[in-house]
């Protein structure tokens, strides 16, 4: 008995099938082999073919069944994890309208933005937990007013994932945590947000039928089963965007937990178990995978652009020459805790929400030309980094989340000692750090949607876990943290 999760990214899409019984992932593959293009006709726009999605999801359908040898009809479910906060439109044929505007659009700010201020912040924080800012409904209003004869031929509005189930299955719906990233969901109603759909005159006849996140939201057309090498009749079993399902894959599911990630950019996401929001809006809260109208489960995202960049350029400018990453780590722990002093804000890569939307930039405080050398910059780099989490950290624990756990992936910056150990030290949670991604995530997510597995914890029972980090030296990072805060 196996599982299917595909992986909808901007980069690509990835499938990998997993065996149910043992949790372990037999066979995946990603289309393209280079990027997937992202088409600016304008600056700030990006868009995609929904179409480019499906074919690349045939071909790495075609790659997990030819090299597994596994047959379709064992394939009893199916999960799709999708790049949020995209925009697919569709006529009453269900065929695209115009290319998707993805996430990382930002032609749709100056609505979000008006929106904030004519409908009230507090107003807009306390049903939507964000602001309408960038995202779907936001970037349909736009559509509206620069598009409007394409605009009346939508039939319904989706995100990536759901035009995904769509094709797979011929049915439209969507989910809440779905509607929640779109700016569509009014957590103090409990219904979609008439309340932004009205100010933007958006008739809420567009939005799809809403079905649980764990459930089933259609089953494997013939015509698909027929291009993509699959049984008719499997049913779609689970959907997310890609944080939260990310957090699924990391087995993140209760308040007090934390999936992160630290590549160039870094990811705080937390699970918060009331309803809250941070009044000066800077992180996004959405319905976590697991939100149900009796159980409250709300993702707190906090999405830091100063990472792993950092550390990147510290490497071609500052390290020795020809060294590794892993040298560098080593080097960098030759200098104490603290850097003795040296602090480095992480911040060069543009404008950061969790600040307020400053641009405050890169900088080097308390250097000594006498005593630092090159290991106190490549140790205070890590730990500015990772204080920019605490900071995010902070924010979370300010909205009511206690934090005491910290799922991570075995990749990028958390390949580094210092930074898990500094990571772990200045928040006092325990880190766990796992082998897993988000189309095997979303294919044992199906599992539970389908009633294979019986909870969360019975599906990832076998997630293997390569490390554990206790937290240690506590009073030496705080202490540091609080020299790195007040040079902000």
């Amino acid at each position: 008995m196996y599982l299917l999760g595909y992986d909808i990214g901007s980069s690509s899409v990835k499938a990998s099938l997993v065996d149910a019984q043992s949790g372990r992932c037999v066979a995946s593959a990603f289309y393209p082999k280079s990027e997937a293009a992202i088409l600016a006709v304008k600056p700030g726009w990006a868009e995609q073919e929904p179409a480019s999605w499906w074919e690349n999801l045939k071909l790495a359908t075609s790659d997990i069944l030819a090299s597994s040898s596994v047959c379709p009809n064992d394939i009893k479910a199916i999960g799709i994890s999708y790049q949020m906060h995209g925009l697919v439109c569709v006529d009453k044929d269900m065929n695209p309208l115009r290319p998707s505007i993805i996430w990382c659009d930002s032609r749709a700010v100056p609505y979000g933005q008006k929106a904030f201020d004519e409908i009230g912040h507090e107003k807009c924080l306390s049903h939507l937990l964000n602001s309408p800012g960038n995202f779907t409904a936001s970037k349909l209003a736009w559509v509206k007013e620069n598009e409007p004869e394409l605009y009346s031929k939508i039939y319904k509005i989706m995100l990536p994932g759901d035009y995904i189930a769509m094709k797979l299955t011929g049915e439209i719906c969507t989910t809440i945590s779905g509607l929640s990233e779109g700016m569509m969901w009014d957590f103090s109603e409990g219904r979609t947000a008439a309340m932004l759909l009205d100010y933007y005159g958006i008739d809420e006849a567009l939005i799809p039928e809403i079905r649980p996140t764990f459930a089933e939201q259609g089953r494997v057309s013939a015509s698909a089963a027929a291009e993509l090498g699959l049984a008719e009749g499997i049913p779609v079993t689970y959907r997310a965007g890609d944080q939260p399902n990310n957090a699924l894959s990391l087995n993140v599911f209760n308040p007090g937990e934390i999936a992160s990630t630290a590549g160039t950019s870094g990811v705080v996401y937390g699970v918060l178990g009331e309803v809250n929001y941070d009044p000066k809006s800077r992180v996004n809260t959405f319905a976590h995978v697991n939100h149900t109208p009796d159980q409250t489960r709300l993702g707190v995202l906090l999405c830091i652009n100063g990472t792993g960049i950092l550390n990147s350029w510290m490497k071609r400018n500052v390290a020795p020459e020809g060294i590794s990453y892993a040298e560098m780590n080593d080097l960098a722990a030759t200098a104490p805790i603290g850097s003795a002093g040296v602090s480095i804000l992480p911040f060069g890569n543009g404008a950061e929400r969790m600040l307020e939307n400053q641009e405050v930039g890169s900088s080097i405080h308390g250097v000594n030309f006498n005593i630092h050398s090159k290991a106190h910059l490549l140790r205070a780099a890590q730990e500015g980094i990772v204080f920019s989490f605490k900071y995010g950290v902070d924010i979370m624990e300010d909205m009511g989340m206690s934090v005491r756990k910290i799922h991570a992936g075995h990749a990028n910056m958390f390949l580094s000692p210092i930074f898990r150990q500094t990571l772990s030290g200045v928040t006092g949670a325990v880190i766990e750090l796992y082998d897993t991604d988000g189309s095997v995530g979303a294919a044992k997510g199906a599992g539970i949607g389908a009633g294979i597995y019986k909870d969360n914890n019975e599906a990832f029972a076998t997630l293997e876990k390569l490390a554990v980090i206790e937290p240690q030296c506590q009073e030496q990072y705080a202490e540091a943290y609080e020299l790195w805060k007040s040079r902000l």
